[in-house]
């Protein structure tokens, strides 16, 4: 399964999680069968709240499940949208996450979870970094 995490600073698998899907700088792709990582730049990092499109930032690729601290109602309707599946990082790392979900120990995001802005008091209640 390709599994895409957003990230800070692309150290493969040693990558911490990043806070936020819509404003990271970097994704990590995983292949959780082979272990293999390939990293994408975030095409839409600088969008309007609100108005993130999740397949742009993703530069077209087409993970089977997204793993994120924390996400906004749109960039989950896109990916939802397009068939991929959005769990709640419980990790810290792109290599935990990603055992985690290979032992089915990750929650699936619902609309209750999704972040209500980009920062400070504005409903994200994770870290960013």
């Amino acid at each position: 399964m390709k599994v895409c995490i957003p990230v800070a600073d692309d150290r493969g698998l040693e990558s911490p999680v990043y806070g936020h899907f819509g404003s990271a700088p970097t994704f990590v792709l995983v292949d959780s069968e082979t272990m293999a990582v390939e990293s994408l730049g975030n095409r839409d990092q600088g969008h309007v709240h609100g108005q993130c499109s999740p397949l742009k930032a993703l530069a077209g690729a087409r993970p089977e499940a997204v793993v994120v601290a924390g996400i906004g109602a749109g960039a989950l309707l896109g990916l939802r949208d397009a068939g991929i599946r959005v769990y709640r990082a419980t990790g810290k790392t792109v290599a935990e996450v990603v055992a985690l979900l290979k032992q089915g120990n990750l929650p699936e995001i619902g609309w209750q979870d999704t972040c209500a802005g980009h920062g400070g008091s504005s409903g994200c209640h994770h870290s960013h970094g």
